[in-house]
């Protein structure tokens, strides 16, 4: 195929993918409709079939664009925050950034996901669960480093457990009732407890 193609390929699909990914964070994966997604992102189905020939390897690369987004958007901003505590606290911040910016229509891809899949085995699933364990490792990582620099005491899993639970909390709240409450609160709830686990609280924010 020739570069000019296989580049305009590439373009296409991911466009489709970065629909796909808005509509599931509102509808789920098993609510994608083929032809609803074909024509939000603008191709013929033709087009999308020369993509995609089962639904359910649409959804696994759903999952996969979903993960990098995660990763460009909540992830990577915060690699200049200075190591330990304040790279830990500035990782919560950029989450909550990746809800109020209304990213997603939906708030967030992985909470929904989650819930649409935990009692539905099959690669989906598991690729849903890996991702879930590879960002609760990563926070632990983000609370090992603290502990090792002597800024924290804390144990690192339970800690995630607990940061994760406030994050996905403010995704509900925030659509249920008061939006910006619900992101304050998430955010005052993690600088709260780090603050009362920090063994140098003054290098966290005032509020």
């Amino acid at each position: 195929m020739p570069d000019g193609r296989r580049l305009r390929g590439q373009r296409s699909r991911e466009a489709i993918l970065d629909q796909a990914v808005s509509l599931a964070s509102v509808d789920g994966l098993g609510g994608l409709s083929l032809g609803r997604l074909a024509e939000a992102a603008g191709v013929s189905k033709s087009g999308f079939f020369a993509h995609w020939r089962d639904k359910e390897q649409l959804q696994l690369d759903c999952v996969d664009r979903a993960r990098r987004l995660w990763q460009d958007r909540v992830i990577a901003p915060t690699a200049t925050a200075p190591k330990g505590l304040r790279r830990l606290f500035a990782l919560h911040e950029a989450r909550l950034a990746f809800y109020t910016d209304g990213v997603l229509p939906g708030g967030c891809f992985f909470f929904v996901a989650q819930v649409e899949f935990d009692d539905r085995p099959g690669p989906v699933r598991d690729a849903v669960a890996a991702a879930m364990a590879d960002w609760l490792g990563y926070l632990e990582r983000r609370v090992q480093d603290a502990v090792d620099l002597g800024e924290l005491t804390a144990d690192p899993a339970q800690l995630a457990y607990e940061i994760e639970a406030l994050g996905e909390a403010a995704v509900t709240h925030a659509r249920l009732r008061d939006a910006d409450a619900a992101y304050r609160h998430a955010r005052r709830a993690v600088l709260d407890r780090l603050r009362a686990l920090a063994t140098d609280p003054s290098i966290l924010p005032e509020d």
